[in-house]
């Protein structure tokens, strides 16, 4: 233990010093800050077992408030992100469901901020780690901001708020020794996971390809909570967010992923700034989920579990709008950095369930706000402000701008006519929705929330092949870093309680015990789950067209204009920069030269045609290199006549060569097809 492990070493004065400021929580009973032991530590306090977390809770408050200052200034969590401007309009008007006036007339472009990020490591870190992504939407609407504060994946490690910062806690570097930075693959992480098997199914997501997405612009973002809609007549119904990328849903490969870790860390940011300043702005659909109050008890889970989906064949997603991200920050402190999100932040027609990971959100949101930005008047920083008019009674504090004249700062008044003053529910004031609460206060989980398996095994049920090995994969990489055998062999018999051959196979690769157990916790499947089933599109892909002096012109030509109009963005790679010249005297300015260049930067290869070109290629070590890693990719590839030399083979699936009877147009499209499938796995099987 880290105690014992400088007990042989000769100490110094500071060493001395520092000691008495030690405290070894070996064995010890657990207290509050207080010193009031505490008899639980798993459940906030609520009103009944699936009721609202109570705020006389301060065991929990204490918890949460220590955690949410942990560190200053950067976010806890989500500290790397990266933000863009655009607007949301609805297709249709929702007013049989709820009030909010943004969701109700298709002509309004309701601006919006959306803010991606990572959620493990710190601001230094890379973009392309495996991780869950946040995606933030803050709304400027006329009722004030409304915030839509999600993930790209749709559940969550842990059902109860007052379990949040200890699994932050486990996920984050190893607090002895700072070791390892925005990865999961260690001890404290997989011990966490062990012992609470809540966070089963949310590993399956994030040992998916879910966890090294492509692009920004293609993976999907989920409001993950349930929330209400409540409409004028105060009707409810229970609903779940998601967005849609038009662009589909595509990820990264690991091997590509590490690799752009070094050779281009700010991949996913620097990816989604150049799609809009080249005017291709990202677009993402929203759609709802919607269930009546009166079936919330219909399903096979607790509608309020956040580590559960709704699965589409049962609830399906219907699509009611769109947002598009058309504008670039000016200043990414001020924009990006001090943005601040809150899931309390609503507008009327938008309300709270009692998913008790949502209610510990209510409270810490502005709590970490506070610390980071300085004090309560963060709503004053620009990007923050609201588009509506701001009037209210509270005063100063840190970094105040309004100046508000007069002597009146409370009400009810006479002195200023009771100004401000309250708005009813008609005239646009919000109204909580009444739903009726009553339970004893108690430090309890409902029975319903008690299925941690069953989803986990649907989503290992729809995976493709390809999928499940990835899967496999994930898990041994990540816990062939885990040092502790017992901590590995508690996994492997964790997650035969989702499916045997998925633990058989993990198994295999990290040295543990088969498990007994075979079969799995549930035959359900969900095809939505599989991102085999996502849009294929060409549009905003980037090829790395490798041609040297002497490239035949007539055919690289016709390609890469045919490539443009299918929207498909093609760049020159060549062993220098500069410009190389064709074989009939054109000239091609060269965007890359392949000492600073890696196919993982590209989605796909096409190599030019021309023997004084390929021949200046091949002197070129890197050129093979580059190919062959794209192969090993699964990327699609192009080659034009003698380009077909410096490919791997001519024949696999993926591999798109001029064939002899075939016109340029032919060629091109099947190219264009070729890119628009992002990945050719049946190179594997």
């Amino acid at each position: 233990m880290d105690k014992h492990r400088n007990s042989n070493q000769e100490k110094t004065k500071k060493d001395e010093q520092l000691e008495q400021f030690k405290v070894y929580d070996d064995n010890q009973p657990m207290t509050t800050n207080q010193g009031l032991r505490v008899s639980e530590d798993e459940h906030s306090l609520k009103a009944g077992a699936r009721g609202p977390t109570l705020m006389e809770d301060f065991h929990f408050r204490e918890k949460m408030t220590h955690f949410d200052h942990e560190r200053i200034p950067e976010r806890v969590v989500h500290a790397r992100g990266f933000g863009a401007h655009g607007y949301f309009q609805v297709y249709e008007s929702l007013k049989e469901y709820t009030r909010a006036k943004f969701l109700q007339d298709p002509s309004v472009k309701t601006p919006v901020f959306v803010r991606f990020s990572t959620v493990a490591g710190s601001r230094g870190s890379a973009d392309t780690v495996r991780d869950v992504r946040g995606f933030a939407t803050k709304f400027y609407t006329e009722e004030g901001n409304y915030d839509l504060v999600g993930n790209n994946m749709p559940v969550f490690f842990v059902q109860d708020a007052m379990k949040f910062p200890d699994f932050i806690h486990a996920v984050k570097p190893q607090p002895h020794n700072e070791i390892p930075q925005a990865q999961s693959a260690h001890d404290t992480f997989w011990d966490f996971v062990a012992n609470n098997t809540e966070s089963v199914h949310m590993v399956m997501w994030a040992m998916s390809d879910r966890a090294i997405p492509r692009s920004f612009r293609m993976m999907e973002g989920f409001g993950v909570h349930t929330f209400r809609f409540v409409n004028e007549r105060g009707e409810a119904h229970f609903v779940k967010f998601h967005w849609k990328p038009v662009l589909g849903i595509h990820s990264l490969v690991w091997d590509e992923a590490q690799k752009l870790g070094g050779k281009d860390p700010d991949y996913n940011r620097r990816d989604l700034w150049d799609a809009i300043e080249a005017g291709n702005y990202p677009e993402f659909e929203l759609g709802i989920q919607m269930i009546k109050e009166e079936e919330e008890f219909n399903f096979d889970f607790d509608i309020l579990d956040p580590t559960k989906i709704w699965p589409e064949e049962l609830i399906p997603v219907r699509i009611v709008g769109k947002m598009t991200l058309n504008r670039n920050t000016d200043n990414f402190f001020a924009e990006t950095e001090q943005i601040a999100f809150h899931p309390g932040h609503v507008v009327p027609g938008i309300d709270f369930t009692n998913d008790p990971l949502l209610q510990g959100r209510l409270f810490s949101y502005t709590d970490t706000q506070l610390s980071r930005l300085g004090g309560p008047n963060f709503h004053e920083i620009p990007i923050n402000r609201p588009i509506a008019p701001v009037h209210n009674n509270q005063r100063d504090g840190m970094h105040r701008m309004t100046i508000n004249p007069g002597p009146v700062s409370y009400h009810k008044n006479a002195m200023a006519n009771n100004s401000p003053f309250p708005v009813p529910a008609e005239q646009g004031g919000y109204e909580h929705y009444t739903e009726k609460v009553e339970g004893r206060k108690i430090r309890q989980r409902s029975d319903s929330f008690k299925d941690h398996y069953s989803q986990a095994s649907m989503f290992w049920n729809s995976m493709s092949d390809v999928e499940k090995q990835h899967l496999v994969s994930a898990f041994q990489f990540e816990l062939s870093k885990v040092k502790s055998k017992e901590i590995r062999q508690n996994i492997v018999d964790t997650f035969a309680n989702v499916d045997g051959e998925l633990a058989r196979r993990i198994s295999e690769g990290i040295g543990t015990i088969p498990p007994q157990k075979s079969g799995s916790a549930s035959t359900k499947t969900s095809p939505a789950l599989s991102m085999m089933n996502t849009k294929k599109s060409p549009m905003t892909r980037k090829v790395a067209v490798l041609a040297g002096n002497g490239y035949r012109d007539e055919e690289l030509s016709a390609v890469l204009q045919q490539l443009k109009e299918a929207g498909v963005i093609a760049e020159v790679v060549s062993p220098k920069l500069g410009a190389i010249t064709s074989d009939a005297v054109s000239r091609l300015e060269v965007q890359h030269s392949t000492l600073g260049a890696d196919s993982v930067l590209f989605d796909a290869v096409l190599v030019a045609g021309g023997r004084q070109s390929v021949d200046e290629l091949k002197m070129d070590p890197k050129v093979m290199d580059f190919v062959k890693e794209a192969y090993q990719h699964f990327k699609p590839i192009g080659a034009l006549g003698e380009g077909v030399e410096l490919l791997p083979t001519a024949t696999a699936p993926g591999i798109v060569v001029l064939q002899p009877d075939e016109t340029m147009q032919q060629f091109g499209q099947r190219l264009v097809d070729s890119i628009a499938a992002h990945r050719h796995w049946s190179r594997t099987f």
